[in-house]
């Protein structure tokens, strides 16, 4: 046998081992059994109701609650269970607010519209995106409020102030709000797109245009993320168990939110060289 037909029999041997472990990935982010994580509380008003590697946080104000992203499929029972667990009522949500239109983040939308009569909102852009899909990945929600760079949300004492931040998507949307820590107040911000798995020049230019608005912004002392491990959530989980009277609080991070930003800006530069070389 030619080694040429050799190194043909064994690239398809990688490509194969390749796909099949891809395929697996897949299958076990996508499996609840797997997924599922217990729903803990992070500050006084707010709480962690995702799954192991997509997340959901729950807001809680006074008067009603608000849901940040909404999983998918059957993961969407893990937020559903977990809201439960933690002794609110799904009925109580008034909003979903969706990070960006991917499936592991708006799939589950259109069942909370449908079960619990929540209103969800998400850029125009993003409203678009998920209305030009097919429906064969999740249910399509149905449109409701389209959120504007600079706009905001109040419900009771609770107010959100959102910031589009296209990247990642054409339209992901970031928020900024307050927690509380034992009745102390806490500047909180959630990076709604942070993955540059998306190609073009002026997609990546967008990305890094949005990491520069957000190294502009100040006070942000809490980093939310719509992926624990974007921000170690379940070790700083951990931490938080075992913290005692006054210590700090591990989600309380204004330096490794700054120097986070920084690797993704130099992460995204890198990929905007790629980008403009491909194009040539």
């Amino acid at each position: 046998m030619s080694a040429r037909r050799l190194q043909g029999i064994a690239l398809c041997l990688i490509l194969t081992l390749s796909g099949n472990v891809l395929s697996q990935e897949r299958n076990e982010r996508d499996d609840p059994a797997l997924q599922r994580v217990a729903p803990f509380q992070v500050f006084d008003n707010l709480y962690y109701v995702g799954a192991e590697w997509v997340a959901a946080w729950l807001l809680v104000s006074d008067q009603g609650l608000i849901l940040f992203d909404a999983l998918y499929g059957d993961l969407t029972d893990i937020a559903v269970d977990g809201i439960r667990e933690l002794g609110f009522d799904p009925d109580e949500i008034r909003y979903v607010i969706v990070s960006h239109a991917h499936g592991d983040h708006v799939g589950g939308a259109r069942r909370f519209q449908q079960e619990f009569g929540a209103v969800v909102m998400m850029t125009e852009a993003d409203w678009n995106m998920t209305e030009a899909s097919d429906g064969s990945r999740y249910p399509k929600p149905v449109r409701h409020l389209s959120v504007s760079d600079g706009s905001t949300l109040n419900l009771g004492r609770t107010r959100l102030r959102f910031m589009v931040t296209p990247g990642h998507t054409p339209g992901v949307l970031s928020t900024r709000f307050t927690v509380y820590d034992n009745g102390y107040p806490h500047e909180a911000f959630m990076f709604g797109g942070v993955g540059l798995n998306f190609t073009g020049v002026e997609r990546t230019e967008a990305y890094i245009n949005s990491v520069q608005r957000l190294q502009q912004l100040q006070g942000i002392e809490v980093n939310v993320p719509n992926h624990a491990s974007f921000n170690d959530v379940f070790m700083r989980q951990e931490m938080l168990q075992e913290r005692r009277d006054g210590d700090p609080h591990p989600f309380v991070d204004p330096e490794s939110w700054t120097a986070w930003l920084d690797l993704l800006l130099l992460d995204a530069q890198a990929k905007l060289e790629d980008e403009r070389e491909a194009a040539q």
